[in-house]
């Protein structure tokens, strides 16, 4: 198995160590989970810190085999400001992780689709007026990170009833940053211009790509993460949902190839690894 760049005690001494900088930070803590420290306050986009899948799928014909060791056991992230479900696949919305965050950090906010709201809150047990629903265009504004829905596609834009975006992604501004999480998505009409005009510096995203035979919904490939990207002109893009499960993953040298290709700027980590802006300088 993996073992992270950064796990548990080194890890927190980590993110410790630059609590007081004057730089956005970023670790990745796995799958589509980043934590984001910004003058001593915490975001965290979707954290999976569980082994809640291979649990669930172990006898069955589509195991979740583990890739990677789990770099921090959620309750003991106990200086989490807000955190994030893109949607509702456990690997985003995960009660074995999100319920032992909650319980350290009593002021946390939670921010999910609120085409979800019913589904995360039952899920997660708790009162469906706790948690913040996102729609597309709405702005949430807390403990210093005003996040921002946009839509998502995996593999395709769907709503509820109301019109409202049951895959979403979060763009985060906080200073003078400002910070893309795509969640699960797929390219999509008017994503690209829609994303231009945002001034994102760093974008997350997926690039473990699609293939009818691991029967999920897909995700962009390393290649096309590098393109979105640069047409949305980013600064910087990380990789991520990859390494998690032995089923569902993909090297990240298509990407970087990409990257360097069309002259993207880009970091690969390792699980428990450090972004930092000093990097853009």
């Amino acid at each position: 198995m993996i073992v992270p760049e950064q796990q548990d005690d080194a890890l927190l001494a980590d993110i410790a160590a630059r609590r007081d900088g004057d730089h956005l930070d970023i670790w990745w803590l796995g799958q589509s989970g980043f934590l984001l420290q910004w003058q001593g306050r915490h975001l965290l986009f979707d954290p999976y810190l569980s082994d809640s899948l291979t649990v669930k799928y172990a006898a069955t014909d589509k195991p979740h085999v583990r890739m990677t060791e789990i770099c921090v056991a959620p309750g003991r992230l106990d200086f989490v400001d807000l955190a994030t479900s893109t949607h509702n696949h456990t690997d985003h919305l995960d009660a074995a992780t999100l319920l032992p965050l909650m319980a350290v950090n009593p002021a946390l906010q939670l921010l999910v689709p609120e085409a979800n709201r019913a589904f995360a809150a039952e899920r997660l047990d708790c009162d469906p007026d706790w948690l913040a629903g996102m729609e597309d265009g709405k702005v949430h504004d807390y403990a210093g990170f005003a996040v921002e829905g946009v839509p998502a596609a995996h593999e395709a834009l769907e709503t509820d009833a109301a019109g409202r975006h049951k895959f979403m992604g979060y763009v985060a501004r906080c200073g003078e940053w400002t910070v893309y999480h795509s969640g699960d998505t797929m390219l999509y009409e008017g994503m690209e211009v829609r994303l231009a005009g945002m001034g994102v510096d760093i974008a997350l995203l997926p690039i473990n790509g699609r293939a009818a035979a691991r029967r999920v919904a897909g995700n962009l490939w390393g290649d096309e993460a590098a393109r979105l990207a640069r047409a949305i002109g980013a600064r910087a893009v990380i990789p991520c949902h990859y390494e998690m499960f032995e089923f569902n993953t993909a090297s990240p040298q298509a990407f970087v190839d990409e990257c360097r290709k069309i002259g993207q700027g880009h970091r690969v980590l390792r699980c428990g690894g450090r972004w930092s802006s000093e990097e853009l300088g």
